[in-house]
């Protein structure tokens, strides 16, 4: 959410401050943030040019363990050493740390992303000589070659050169120092780093360098006092025979990133950007330094877990060439082999850096959760349809809008109230006058099992009247600004604290506060959304928190991309430990990092009702979920300016098929409920969230895969098909699992789509006309206005639930209909998972998890988990397959026997419909047909 509002209620006190950070637009003001040239750490590493590195490895200096090697660098023209330890883990996985030596003091090392120390294998020596050591990875002939002058490290696989550190000499590590300035250099007498040939140019070098923001640094009216110093950390990878590379959000951009070499690196710092702007670098309201690397041979990663502000340059040899280019290198026997190069830049902390070698997508999705774990299983409800805006004005606007859903028949889940609803922007509490009685709202929707989120956000109002903040003050536990004061700022309150949730106690004490017995109101279909949590600070530099605040004995500048992450976490166990362990929370947030997946869900901020945010909402989405943050969506509808009608109706067609699925506006545009824009546009939005609900089972499945297994539920098509060039770079379209594919039409006034359907010896059946198409084409699609162009895979069992009510909870024990769509071997399968929905008891294998398959004429259905307890009233009421033959019989069988079935088949689309089975869908059985 903007300032906007704010601002408007503050009166005059900041309007000069409105003039510049608005700047008469609806749109970003650049000028609030930094370039590279403007953030002195960024804009002194990106002035090296690759070269030689000055680094070379003390050989001498190795050691060699069971789990691990350690080598010192030094760098010849400083003489300060580093420390580099080298780690193979389990899974196809190297660690890379490096760290100087003896520090003047401890460098910050990300605490509380990896779910756990990760497991080593053993390290082998296979060679050693003057020039370097190779040491063995273990499988397929993986070899860690370590060259010493200069310092290099290459990952090689046979003959293949899979990655190399520092082959272009950009490892750069600003060691800590005393200010030359103020004190003598206690490292001086060790240091024979002066040139002795020339002493006069060293000094006058350190001279230039004080004035390039290496020991305070102004941007527009704030000054960053930086009482450390230079920290900063620079390290260059080289990806040899890689064109694509992914991942790195949050941005506004394309799936495929881009190479920087003309502009800005793509940076990583949580930021309240107002109304971003679309393909460019800019950071946003996350960020997750993760990097995939994808070509026809290999997938790979690189997870650069760093938490400061971090830029990332990315260049390629083939960047630029036209199609007619390439040819030509290939005509002419060029022989240069395409390769991306990647450049991590961040201001301070050490360099910790894990290489997952996959080799395949899979493989890397595996890898990273094994380090920072999995997408939280959510409750089943959240997957349906959210209503939010800024804001619901009272309780009767809350009933009212809910009635509005049954009269329209249109399902929905949750409900959600912003900032409006607290005591004056007082959170964990409700305005007196309009939501005078919570627990009476909330019971009237309980009662049509319906849920609510309320936001809560992380700055809190200065005002000894309130308990929150008087608690928090007492305890000590606000950020302290560079002079030991609690450090305040403003935002939507006014003036405001912020909680140093970096803080395990000040975690445990904010998770207390969602207790039934001290959040007045609150019930068990209470839901939790934190917003602002980068955290915006509207008079901070870049409207975020001053870098040289303190979090205890660290400043800011070392946690900051992390603070979003600890509100959330801290957020969710509340919501956990107020059911005592038993309910699983629902958190949305903002801000976000590595781990942050472990969580809830993650949107993409404050979009704008315009076709290229609807566009730009797919790939955002697709990058979240390559690394890790399946839990994904955007506001429908755009959350500032108004839609038209086309473009709402469009953009509710595409979030139907998006994981996290919410319609949200801010308050000054006018009220978009579903059922405001005609009887034709209701019945479009209508049966979009309709089309949600009746495939809430695949969608719940495919959460249970990801919480199992770190694979993204919305996932680009080089996911499924990597050996497909087609698919690299496409991002108007995607995969949900492996088995469906959407193409939403997302251009204005579009009459048709073209969409391609991989695999070459693969079938596709639209999911509306059971129409069969081939894969490996372009397939142009007409489209109107209640088109959304969805495919199932050839060779898939979907089950559906067609009986659509108005919340997922009072669909629990409907039927289903399993929807077998047969390949050209004329088999398929398909999952499907039932649980409670809302409880961890699944954890106690309280679930059904069922293979279906269908080959030879038999479909069947056999228990995944035969340990596991649960039973479910649901029954299979119909089995549609696509791509059949007429049968002349078709006979069910069962523990209780074995009977005839009706069927019917439709010859010109080769449907199969068998009706009324009736088998319960957490039993054994076959379907046969002769």
């Amino acid at each position: 959410m903007c300032c906007w509002f704010f601002l408007r209620r503050m009166g005059p006190v900041l309007l000069l401050w409105l003039a510049v950070c608005l700047s008469g637009s609806w749109a970003v003001d650049k000028g609030n943030f930094k370039t590279c040239d403007q953030s002195a750490f960024c804009k002194r590493q990106r002035a090296m040019k690759p070269g030689e590195s000055p680094y070379r490895a003390l050989l001498e200096t190795m050691e060699l363990t069971n789990t691990r090697l350690t080598l010192q660098l030094i760098n010849d023209n400083n003489k300060v050493r580093l420390l580099l330890e080298l780690y193979r883990l389990q899974g196809n996985i190297t660690r890379v740390k490096i760290n100087e030596l003896k520090p003047l003091k401890p460098r910050y090392e990300v605490p509380d992303v990896l779910i756990r120390e990760p497991p080593t294998e053993p390290l082998s020596l296979l060679s050693q000589d003057e020039n370097g050591v190779v040491l063995s990875l273990g499988a397929e002939s993986q070899r860690v070659i370590v060259s010493a002058r200069p310092f290099r490290l290459d990952i090689v696989e046979g003959r293949d050169v899979l990655m190399s550190l520092n082959s272009r000499g950009l490892l750069s590590f600003e060691h800590l120092r005393m200010r030359k300035d103020t004190q003598a250099d206690p490292e001086a007498e060790n240091k024979e780093g002066t040139d002795p040939a020339n002493p006069a140019e060293t000094v006058k070098e350190e001279e230039e360098k004080v004035e390039d923001g290496m020991w305070e640094e102004t941007f527009k009216s704030h000054t960053d006092s930086k009482p450390s110093g230079p920290s900063a950390i620079s390290l260059d990878f080289s990806l040899p025979g890689v064109e694509h590379v992914y991942g790195i959000p949050e941005h506004a951009d394309t799936l495929k990133l881009k190479t920087t070499d003309s502009g800005d690196p793509y940076r990583l710092y949580n930021l309240d950007v107002f109304q971003y702007e679309l393909y460019n670098p800019m950071a946003l309201y996350g960020a997750v330094p993760v990097m995939l690397a994808h070509n026809t041979q290999r997938t790979m990663g690189i997870f650069w877990l760093n938490a400061a502000e971090t830029w990332v340059d990315i260049s390629s040899n083939t960047a630029g060439k036209t199609v007619f280019g390439k040819m030509l290198d290939y005509v002419q026997g060029s022989s240069e082999t395409p390769q991306t190069d990647v450049r991590w830049i961040s201001e301070s902390g050490i360099i910790d850096v894990f290489l997952m070698l996959g080799p395949t997508p899979r493989d890397v999705f595996s890898q990273y959760a094994s380090l920072t774990g999995t997408q939280a299983f959510p409750p089943l409800a959240s997957l349906g349809y959210h209503q939010c805006r800024w804001n619901y004005n009272d309780q009767e606007d809350v009933r009212s809008v809910d009635a509005g859903f049954d009269e329209h028949d249109i399902p929905y889940d949750f409900i959600w109230l912003d900032i409006e609803h607290t005591d004056g922007k007082r959170y964990f509490t409700w305005d007196p006058h309009k939501f005078a009685s919570p627990k009476e709202m909330l019971q009237g929707l309980l009662d049509k099992k319906r849920k609510m989120v309320a936001i809560v956000d992380p700055h809190i109002k200065v005002d000894t009247n309130y308990k929150i903040h008087n608690e928090i003050r007492s305890r000590g536990f606000y950020v302290k600004n560079k002079d030991g004061g609690d450090y305040e700022g403003w935002c939507w309150p006014g003036n405001a604290g912020y909680p140093d949730f970096t803080r395990p106690d000040m975690r445990a004490w904010w998770a207390s506060q969602f207790g039934y017995d001290q959040y007045e109101g609150a019930m068990e279909n209470l839901y939790t959304w934190n917003d602002m949590n980068e955290p915006s600070v509207f008079n901070g530099p870049e409207v975020t928190m001053h870098k040289d605040a303190m979090h205890e004995s660290w400043e800011h500048r070392e946690v900051h991309n992390l603070y979003g992450l600890y509100v959330h976490r801290a957020t969710a166990e509340g919501l956990t430990e107020r059911s005592g362990g038993v309910e699983r929370p629902f958190v949305l947030t903002r801000a976000f990092f590595a781990g942050s997946q472990r969580y809830g869900a993650v949107w993409t901020g404050d979009n704008a009702a315009e076709w290229d945010h609807l566009k730009i909402s797919i790939p955002m989405c697709l990058s979240l979920g390559l690394v890790g943050i399946s839990f994904c969506g955007a506001d429908v509808g755009g959350f500032f300016k108004s839609p038209s009608t086309e473009l709402l109706v469009r953009w509710y067609q595409t979030g139907a098929y998006q994981p996290f699925f919410r319609a949200h506006a801010h308050l000054d545009t006018p009220r978009r409920e579903p059922w405001l824009f005609g009887p034709e546009n209701t019945a479009l939005m209508r049966e979009a969230i309709r089309q949600r609900y009746t495939f809430l089972p695949y969608w719940y499945q495919l959460f249970y895969l990801a919480y199992h297994t770190g694979e993204p539920v919305m996932r680009p098509l080089w996911v499924e098909y990597p050996q497909d060039p087609a698919t690299f770079a496409l991002d108007d379209e995607y995969l949900l699992g492996r088995d469906l594919l959407v193409h939403p039409v997302t251009e204005e006034g579009a009459r048709g789509v073209t969409a391609y359907l991989p695999g070459k010896h693969e079938v596709w059946f639209d999911i509306h006309t059971f129409q069969k198409h081939n894969g490996g084409q372009n397939l142009y699609i007409p489209v109107t206005m209640s088109s959304i162009p969805v495919f199932q895979r050839g060779g898939s069992i979907i089950p559906r639930k067609l009986r659509v009510r108005r919340s997922s909870t009072c669909m629990e024990h409907d039927p289903y209909t399993l929807y077998v769509a047969l390949d050209n071997q004329r088999t398929a399968e398909g999952e499907l998972y039932i649980d409670d929905g809302h409880t961890f008891n699944y954890e106690k294998k309280e679930l059904i998890h069922r293979k279906f398959s269908f080959a030879n004429g038999v479909l069947s259905s056999v228990d995944l988990e035969p340990n596991a307890q649960f039973t479910t009233k649901s029954w299979v009421e119909r089995i549609i397959i696509l791509g059949a033959s007429k049968p002349s019989m078709v006979t069910l069988k069962t523990a209780d026997g074995e009977n005839q079935l009706e069927f019917d088949f439709d010859a010109s689309m080769s449907v199969l419909t068998i009706r009324k089975p009736g088998m319960n869908v957490g039993a054994d059985w076959t379907v046969t047909l002769q």
